[in-house]
C-alpha cells in the first residue's frame, strides 16, 4: 500500500501563502499534485480549521471574561469542538456538490480533483478566523476574509476543474448558494446545542445557590 507523504510544515506554511497571494499559478500546481481525499483533509483542512476553532473560543473567554465566563465555557468549549468537526464535514459535502455539480457545467468530474477545490478555497476563512480576536469589528472582519474564498473558488473552478470561463460564474454562485445553505443548518445545530448547554448550566448554578440559602 502506498501512503501519500503529508506535507510539512514549511510547506504548509508556502501553500496557505501561495493560494492566498498568487491562486491562480497556484491552482495550477494544485491541480497536478498527486492526492487523496484524506491527504487534503489530514495534511491541510484538519489543521488549518483549527485557527477559527481555537481563537473563536479565545475571543470568547476574552470578552466575557467579566460577564461570567465560566458559565459560558462548556458551552463555548462544546460548541467550538462542534464548529470544528462539523465545519470539516461541511467542506466534505462542500466537495461532494462540487463534483457532483461539475458535468452540468461542462467541468471535468473528478472527486479528488472537486474536494481540491472544496479544501483549498476554504483558506482564506479558516486563516481570517484569527480577525475574530479584534474586539468588536474582528467578527466583520473575518467575514470579509471568508469572502475572498468566493473569488479563490472562481478560480479554483478553472484552474482545477477546466470550467469554462463563461460557466465559472454560475459554477461558483450555485456551489455558494448551497454551501451557505450547510453552513446555516450547521450554524442551526451549533447554536440550539450550545444554547441548551449554557441554559442547562444556567439552571443548575442557579439551583445550587438557591440550596445554599436554604
Amino acid at each position: 500500500m502506498t501512503l501519500t507523504p503529508q506535507p510539512s510544515r514549511s510547506t504548509l506554511v508556502t501553500r496557505v501563502q501561495n493560494i492566498l497571494m498568487r491562486p491562480t499559478p497556484e491552482w495550477t500546481v494544485i491541480r497536478d499534485e498527486p492526492a487523496t481525499v484524506q491527504s487534503l483533509f489530514t495534511g491541510y483542512a484538519c489543521i488549518l480549521a483549527l485557527i477559527p476553532a481555537v481563537c473563536g473560543l479565545l475571543a470568547t473567554a476574552l470578552w466575557t471574561a467579566g460577564f461570567g465566563f465560566g458559565l459560558l465555557g462548556p458551552a463555548a468549549l462544546i460548541g467550538a469542538v462542534m464548529g470544528y468537526v462539523l465545519g470539516l464535514a461541511g467542506v466534505f459535502v462542500f466537495g461532494l456538490i462540487i463534483e457532483a455539480l461539475a458535468g452540468g457545467f461542462d467541468s471535468t468530474k473528478d472527486r479528488v480533483q472537486a474536494m481540491k477545490v472544496a479544501v483549498y478555497s476554504a483558506t482564506a476563512g479558516w486563516v481570517g478566523g484569527v480577525l475574530s480576536l479584534i474586539p468588536v469589528v474582528g467578527g466583520l472582519l473575518a467575514l470579509l476574509a471568508g469572502l475572498y474564498g468566493i473569488y479563490l473558488l472562481y478560480t479554483g473552478l478553472q484552474q482545477v476543474l477546466a470550467t469554462p470561463k463563461d460557466k465559472a460564474i454560475a459554477f461558483t454562485a450555485v456551489s455558494i448558494v448551497i454551501y451557505i445553505v450547510i453552513m446555516v443548518v450547521i450554524g442551526m445545530i451549533i447554536g440550539a446545542v450550545t444554547a441548551a448547554l449554557a441554559f442547562g448550566t444556567a439552571v443548575g448554578v442557579a439551583g445550587v445557590g438557591m440550596a445554599a440559602f436554604s
